[in-house]
């Protein structure tokens, strides 16, 4: 769904709003408004395409999400665009090759509504639009992706603890223990056809401990296929709201879930992605972790809405959560 016109500010206020987000880049208020274009998808927040031309003439394309008084905290799973913009600022800023680049971010001193300014990135697709029966290089973006994720992980595993990084949001029991919750109280119409579902229920918070037990690292948190641009070699990754501190494999989990993955590719990826964050040889409780990382991904998209719970289009994740809990001994 594009997002819909009454979401964007006027042409006034976004000049106003691009020039000061710009200053720096060429932006002193004699900033020009050319065009204004949707995006074929709103993604969370509403968000537009503008053509500028910056004070010394050079024209420049700029992607732009705004608050537009939307909010989508989800239970403390996301931030809204001033949170994402601290990721691009204190996380993903001193990364010398990261991109999209952020512009800037403004908010009104009146209203509050914020906005985020990132470079826009010319002729690229989602890793998820590389369909495999159209196109060779979909194992190669895929395992490109997990290796890219992985060496962050790797570089970001230190900074936990930085001051700087204090804003982000931490993956604690309390957290999980939410997640499990609701999805547990959602599906209560589902217990006769997923007897199971008690069993695991009586575990407690034994199918988190994996994800609290090892070292934590910054992580995308939703890491699909979705969030990943590309264009050649070159990878995008975008839609940073959900960063936080957590265990590295559900960015891993996340971007191999699913049913359209083939069995072969997801396990090269999980291959790459140890070879990408432990060159010496990945810890031996990796495979339980990841297993814990997907059973997260099924409560917290099962625990987000009553009525996707109980939706026939989601009774794939009931099918998969109980194979993974017989993995980790849970059913």
């Amino acid at each position: 769904m594009k997002t819909p016109p009454s979401l964007l500010p006027g042409l006034s206020t976004l000049t106003a709003r691009l020039a000061a987000a710009l200053d720096g880049h060429g932006g002193d208020g004699r900033v020009k408004v050319l065009a204004r274009n949707l995006p074929s998808f709103m993604s969370t927040f509403p968000n537009e395409i503008v053509t500028c031309q910056l004070p010394d003439g050079q024209k420049r394309r700029v992607f732009v999400k705004f608050q537009a008084g939307q909010s989508h905290v989800d239970f403390g799973h996301r931030g809204d665009v001033p949170y994402e913009a601290e990721v691009y600022r204190r996380v993903l800023r001193p990364l010398p090759d990261f991109r999209p680049k952020c512009l800037g971010a403004h908010t009104d001193s009146k209203t509050g509504d914020s906005s985020l300014f990132l470079e826009y990135v010319y002729r690229s697709m989602r890793v998820c639009d590389l369909n495999g029966k159209r196109s060779a290089g979909q194992p190669r973006a895929m395992t490109g992706t997990v290796r890219w994720i992985g060496q962050f992980h790797a570089a970001h595993e230190g900074r936990v603890e930085d001051a700087s990084l204090a804003f982000l949001r931490r993956y604690d029991a309390k957290y999980y223990r939410g997640w499990a919750g609701r999805m547990f109280e959602f599906a209560r119409p589902l217990q006769g056809r997923f007897p199971w579902l008690t069993q695991l229920r009586s575990t407690g918070d034994a199918w988190m401990v994996p994800l609290i037990a090892g070292r934590p690292t910054v992580i995308h948190g939703e890491f699909y296929a979705t969030t990943v641009l590309i264009r050649g070699q070159h990878l995008f990754p975008v839609d940073w709201e959900t960063a936080a501190i957590a265990a590295g494999e559900i960015d891993l989990a996340a971007v191999t879930e699913g049913t359209g993955w083939p069995m072969k590719l997801v396990r090269q990826c999980e291959c790459e992605y140890q070879r990408a964050r432990w060159p010496e040889g990945a810890p031996e409780s990796f495979r339980s972790r990841l297993d814990a990382a997907r059973l997260y991904l099924h409560f917290r998209w099962l625990g987000d809405r009553p009525e996707g719970t109980v939706s026939e289009k989601e009774r794939w994740r009931f099918r998969q959560l109980r194979v993974t809990a017989k993995r980790l001994g849970l059913v």
